[in-house]
């Protein structure tokens, strides 16, 4: 389904997904997100620079604690901590062209494009010495875990109308509201935005699990100690077996 919104400008967004909802299974090994559109114009393409896509993805926000390990009489401890407001569990920019090409500070500034713009963390440099080091850190960490990313040049444009990109989610998803941004610019700057939503939800047995833990952690805590007795007996079964 598509679906046009208008903007203030001569250009506008008209864009789709493949799929507006994940289900987390029991066999969930991640899953790929179609994104396409068109630019629609009520008049011919205004002069100047040419159109550029920035399609950006952000899955559910946390609070993190940072923590640096030092070694302290030859042991490794932490030595050093820094609380980060929100943090996304998953982000990632796909654009048409390099972003230092594309996208103006200012405008990065406004509408929080990047990862470094949407990580909040107010206050932390009265934390620890270096504080800055700690985001470093984070975003390293997660861009490791492939739960940040970069994709430039990953958004296909053709003829300044046409565009799509894919963008694979990964299988340790956080449940909850993933937002889908889209965004034209034309000389580094915004003319045009829209967001959609993909909804992520644990279903079957994972949903079962989920439900049982949180609402009551007592008895799941004694199926985990039945469970994990179970599969020791059946292991020394099958061992005796083997050896017999």
């Amino acid at each position: 389904m598509l679906l046009a919104f208008p903007a203030a400008a001569q250009e506008a967004i008209v864009a789709g997904m493949s799929q507006n909802r994940v289900s987390i299974t029991a066999d969930f090994d991640g899953s790929e997100i179609l994104i396409y559109g068109a630019v629609k114009r009520d008049a011919p393409p205004p002069e100047g620079g040419p159109l550029e896509v920035i399609v950006t993805v952000e899955g559910p926000s946390t609070p993190v604690s940072v923590r640096r390990k030092g070694r302290v009489a030859g042991i490794w401890v932490n030595t050093a901590a820094v609380h980060v407001d929100s943090a996304p569990s998953f982000y990632a920019v796909a654009t048409s062209g390099p972003l230092k090409h594309i996208l103006s500070d200012t405008d990065n500034l406004r509408y929080g494009i990047t990862i470094e713009r949407v990580i909040r963390a107010i206050g932390i440099s009265g934390e620890a010495d270096k504080a800055g080091e700690f985001i470093l850190a984070l975003l390293r960490v997660r861009t490791n875990e492939g739960r940040y990313r970069i994709l430039e040049g990953k958004v296909e444009l053709t003829e300044e109308t046409l565009f799509r990109t894919d963008i694979v989610l990964p299988s340790n998803l956080t449940e909850g509201e993933y937002k889908v941004r889209l965004f034209l610019l034309r000389n580094k700057h915004v003319i045009a935005s829209q967001e959609r939503i993909i909804g992520v939800r644990k279903e079957g047995l994972e949903r079962w699990i989920f439900n049982l833990a949180q609402q009551q952690p007592l008895l799941y805590g004694l199926l985990s100690l039945v469970l994990a007795a179970l599969a020791g007996w059946g292991a020394s079964a099958a061992f005796r077996l083997i050896r017999a």
